[in-house]
């Protein structure tokens, strides 16, 4: 084995003890990959990044099943590819579920965007209840959903905002995204 399999071993070790440094530098060896992958499928900027985010949070959540007698970049595209093939699955089965009965319904819908009323009720308090859960976490999570999520900036963006490392930013959104989740878990 040469030095950068051992040390990329050392790594993955390191992150199955949930090392943070070692789960950052694994994000930042593996990110361009992924994302370049998955922005060739998708020719989508946005899906790519959400994709890869999803990739990295899947793969850290499940270190422990990767088996070292297979490439760690192959395991990480492998998830990813997978990841990309559900979301095209959920966006045909939403087309579908939309369109099934035959009529001219689906059409109208897409044509008047405009929310009813009850639309708008339900989304506010949809809004509520999700800042009230983002509100939980602690303060520098807060911050970088609010910036990507409503403010809708780019990681780059973010990254000259905050004045930290564009990698730092992507581990520490995907760990905020997390911790949400979990709060969200907590409270229902």
């Amino acid at each position: 084995m040469d030095k950068t399999k051992d040390t990329l071993k050392i790594t993955i070790e390191k992150a199955k003890l949930g090392n943070q440094i070692a789960f950052s530098t694994l994000l930042d060896t593996y990110w361009n990959n992924v994302y370049g992958f998955q922005l060739i499928r998708t020719r989508n900027e946005n899906d790519a990044e959400d994709i890869t985010i999803q990739t990295f949070s899947k793969a850290f959540d499940k270190i422990d099943t990767y088996d070292d007698t297979y490439d760690f970049n192959t395991w990480l595209i492998a998830i990813s590819k997978n990841l990309h093939v559900d979301l095209i699955r959920k966006r045909k089965r939403n087309i579908f579920e939309n369109t099934g009965d035959g009529s001219n319904e689906a059409i109208k819908r897409v044509l008047d965007d405009a929310p009813s009323a009850e639309d708008q009720l339900i989304r506010e308090q949809d809004l509520a209840t999700l800042l009230y859960y983002i509100k939980q976490l602690k303060p520098h999570y807060q911050q970088v959903i609010n910036l990507r999520y409503f403010n809708e900036l780019s990681y780059a963006d973010i990254a000259v905002e905050l004045k930290e490392p564009l990698n730092n930013v992507k581990v520490k959104l995907l760990r905020a995204k997390k911790l949400l989740a979990e709060v969200i878990k907590n409270k229902k």
